[in-house]
């Protein structure tokens, strides 16, 4: 246990001189059947359990940065079925308009495998996500923050995935769908006394807001040797219906519609300190982006370190 610490410590200090763009999306993408880096093995069934701690940072494309520390709990029921668990603690700091933080929504996925042979696995996730808050969290001076802010996204969301697994590529598909509205009420007019009315009118408005429809691509390869492997893959996530709400942006004022592409490029490296104990590093550079984002999902700088504990 002691090396595994150092070896944690010594690349948690790495990832805060990394630089660059990171993937961003309503976490649907490391949901189930969907997850990245998954190991496949002739052998291997839904009975294993494991628990998983990651710290994530994330500079947004304003101020705020975004630190999160997840717990990712799976759990075999079957040689067929597993339940996976997620619940992230958001702390969001350094920017211009607040701070926040707060528990962030909880997912729950059900993967079942669909069909094993010796060359693939074949499984299908379907899943929720549960909001903690409305996110309409306020600052120090009751203003209503923007999406950037929030710990929460405030809506029930929809979330279904299937993956194909073989020993060398994952290639897996994700529909995520928002249920309900949110209660976020951010409008520039609110801030009347803040000085900087550039920074502010970057913030793009959504009152009420219900995401459109994501459908998201994961496509991975993997290098796996004996205590650890690298893994590269494109991450696109295409909103095809638009957001719903009041959209307003100050450059094209309001009724906008929010729907496009977003496409990252992700690497990652894992480490079997043995059986049951792994460290792992993910990092992701994000190449294209919606051009409007009420919602705050967009990231940048992002780095996630994980320990994993296989039980």
């Amino acid at each position: 246990m002691k090396k595994i610490l150092i070896l944690f410590c010594c690349i948690a200090g790495a990832v805060f001189n990394v630089n660059g763009q990171g993937c961003s999306d309503a976490g649907f993408c490391t949901m189930g059947a969907m997850k990245p880096d998954q190991n496949f093995s002739r052998k291997v069934n839904f009975k294993l359990r494991s628990a998983e701690i990651s710290y994530y940072r994330g500079e947004t494309d304003k101020t705020p940065v975004i630190h999160s520390v997840t717990a990712d709990l799976n759990f075999g029921l079957t040689e067929k079925f597993g339940v996976q668990v997620k619940i992230p603690y958001m702390m969001i700091r350094q920017g211009t308009l607040g701070t926040n933080e707060g528990v962030g929504d909880i997912s729950v996925a059900l993967t079942r495998n669909i069909k094993r042979t010796s060359d693939f696995d074949l499984s299908f996730t379907i899943g929720a996500k549960i909001p903690t808050n409305n996110s309409s969290a306020k600052n120090e001076a009751g203003l209503t923050l923007p999406g950037y802010y929030q710990s929460s996204l405030g809506t029930y969301d929809l979330v279904a995935g299937v993956s194909l697994l073989s020993k060398k590529w994952l290639l897996a598909f994700g529909y995520q769908q928002a249920l309900t509205s949110n209660e976020n009420d951010f409008t520039w007019g609110e801030w009347v006394r803040f000085p900087d009315r550039e920074y502010l009118n970057g913030y793009d408005v959504g009152i009420g807001l219900r995401r459109g429809i994501d459908l998201m691509l994961r496509v991975e390869r993997n290098w796996r040797f004996v205590n650890y492997s690298f893994n590269v893959g494109i991450l696109p996530i295409y909103r095809i219906t638009p957001d719903r709400g009041i959209i307003m942006t100050r450059e094209n004022g309001n009724n906008i519609t929010v729907t496009g592409l977003a496409l990252s490029t992700l690497v990652g490296f894992t480490y079997h300190v043995d059986v049951a104990n792994s460290v792992k590093i993910i990092y992701g550079y994000k190449l294209t982006d919606r051009p409007t984002n009420p919602d705050g999902l967009t990231r940048d700088n992002v780095v996630t370190v994980a320990y994993q504990l296989r039980f």
